[in-house]
């Protein structure tokens, strides 16, 4: 697999991406690349656009005329991988930590849900998505994960009843969370994660999601933690035991 390059500026496009096209780039791009990082017709960035892998290519133009020329392809699209993230919203700077984490954790879908004891119920769903592009630009990776619509916990715990959901839960019994997590690792599934408010899930809904096929209730062990620092441990874990950090 091509190295990763980190030192080339990389910017996210929603246009097509292949040799020889030049891709206009909007005020906000042009403003970093040459007031900000000080770059000058004919230095290298790097485009994505979340489906054609990552391209090198070179300023040109000035002004509002800024674009890129396209040269050539740096990596190729990788397979796209399949976890969903499933989080009772925070307030906006942990909100916007947790969801460039879970970017950088590989998640695939990023799933707000509504519980009793979420204290955020307005949500800026293009803020979250900016800040899922952000963090693929800064970390290299070039899948765009989405950004669903905020749907009651019900909602999304009926919803595709065969992926495999692993709950992190303060009053879980299993105090081992590899092992609670490897026991699942016979049947692979597409996976989801849920890290429920700060005031933890109602005892209605630790319930319904116990009555869920598919389920696994996982411990994160005797510290308590925000819910922005329980997500990040929660991914982490899945990835390693579950996930495509595997061998």
């Amino acid at each position: 697999m091509p190295r990763y390059d980190f030192r080339t500026p990389r910017i996210y496009v929603d246009a097509a991406l292949a040799a020889g096209a030049e891709v206009p780039l909007d005020r906000d791009q042009t403003n970093h690349l040459c007031n900000v990082l000080r770059l000058a017709a004919g230095d290298a960035v790097l485009l994505f656009n979340g489906r054609d892998g990552e391209w090198g290519a070179e300023l040109a133009g000035a002004g509002k005329r800024t674009f890129a020329r396209v040269d050539r392809q740096q990596r190729p699209q990788p397979a796209r991988a399949d976890l969903d993230f499933l989080f009772a919203p925070l307030k906006h700077a942990r909100l916007d930590y947790m969801v460039q984490k879970a970017v950088e954790l590989g998640v695939t879908r990023v799933r707000p849900v509504l519980t009793q004891h979420t204290q955020v119920t307005r949500i800026n769903l293009e803020r979250m998505r900016a800040n899922v592009i952000e963090a693929a630009q800064q970390c290299g990776v070039l899948a765009i994960a989405e950004v669903a619509e905020a749907v009651p916990l019900k909602t999304a715990v009926a919803a595709d009843p065969e992926r495999l959901l692993i709950f992190c839960d303060e009053d879980a019994e299993v105090a081992d969370a590899v092992a609670a997590l490897s026991a699942a690792a016979a049947s692979p599934r597409p996976l989801a994660v849920l890290v429920g408010p700060e005031g933890g899930f109602s005892e209605a809904e630790r319930a319904l999601l116990l009555q869920r096929p598919n389920i696994v209730r996982l411990s994160l062990g005797p510290l308590i933690l925000r819910a922005d620092t329980a997500a990040v441990a929660a991914l982490t874990l899945t990835q390693a035991v579950l996930g495509n950090w595997r061998p």
